[in-house]
């Protein structure tokens, strides 16, 4: 029987799972990614977890953080989530650590391949999709492929400029870009300042947005509003027949979706002003689909 290994790499954890070429999982594991050790670490630990899943398996795919370049394997780029990841051979070293075929790509194109395949995606000749959390990545399919761009570096939605952003400072040292208002970490940081609350987490903020709380209420707002201005715009550009958003902040209610919505809505043009909007189906696994495919695609 052909298995398939599913290895999705980002700077906290690494998660692998078994995955037949017809798309049943059948297994996963997760461990912690020793981002602080070095890019050998991590390969070491992204090779462990495919052997700890307790099966051969006849190829890898790789969902990772940073700009990929489909073509070389190679890490062009990537944020200080992982020291050091920037050039590293990602395909060519865990394939010699495996000895298998390896397939690798970015983490939020696994992600939208994984829901194209089995989830809400399916069907559908152009999707953009959007991972909000840590920070905002994006990526556009295109019948069911994924449009790399130049280098590889398509879909970096967190770093349009919106004017709900204008003058926050950006992780990536741009400023008035979509991330920086409307990433997990930018809405949490919001309210901490605002409400003097130095603990608060943003799942603790969406609950007191729904109970009223006005602070709660217009930082998801802010965040919401950069998110839907940047929508809106990309929409316009590629009229894709849907829009798909994954990531943790994608959990959030109505304190934020709502104000999503209305956002994305005023700026939409009328002929794709019925583009649905709505989330993944698959929650963390999409990207360890996503990455199967990519193993499925280097099998001799």
């Amino acid at each position: 029987m052909t298995l398939l290994a599913g290895v999705d790499i980002g700077g906290t954890k690494t998660s692998a799972a078994l995955i037949t070429p017809e798309g049943d999982l059948l297994d996963r594991i997760t461990l912690p990614t020793p981002a602080d050790r070095g890019p050998a670490a991590v390969l070491d630990t992204a090779a462990r977890a495919v052997t700890q899943l307790g099966r051969p398996v006849d190829a890898v795919g790789v969902g990772s953080a940073g700009v990929i370049d489909p073509r070389t394997g190679t890490v062009r780029s990537a944020t200080s989530a992982l020291p050091g990841w920037g050039g590293t051979d990602l395909r060519g070293l865990l394939s010699a650590r495996l000895g298998l075929p390896v397939g690798v790509d970015n983490d939020v194109n696994a992600h939208a391949l994984g829901e194209h395949w089995r989830g809400a995606a399916a069907g559908h000749a152009c999707v953009l999709l959007l991972t909000v959390g840590t920070g905002v990545g994006g990526c556009v399919l295109i019948d069911g492929r994924v449009h790399h761009g130049a280098g590889g570096a398509a879909g970096e939605a967190g770093h349009l400029p919106v004017p709900a952003a204008a003058g926050l400072p950006c992780p990536c040292g741009g400023h008035g870009h979509t991330e920086a208002a409307a990433s997990g970490p930018a809405m949490t940081a919001a309210y901490r300042r605002l409400a003097d609350a130095p603990d608060a987490t943003l799942p603790r903020v969406d609950s007191l947005a729904e109970k009223g709380d006005p602070v709660a209420l217009a930082v998801l707002r802010t965040g919401a509003t950069a998110l839907g201005e940047a929508i809106g715009g990309l929409v316009n550009v590629l009229a894709p027949d849907l829009v798909l958003l994954g990531g943790g902040v994608s959990r959030c209610g109505p304190a934020w979706w709502d104000p999503l919505r209305a956002t994305v809505a005023s700026h939409l043009l009328p002929a794709v002003a019925g583009t649905p909007l709505r989330a993944g189906s698959l929650g963390d696994d999409a990207a360890l689909y996503g990455a199967a495919l990519l193993g499925r695609e280097v099998l001799v």
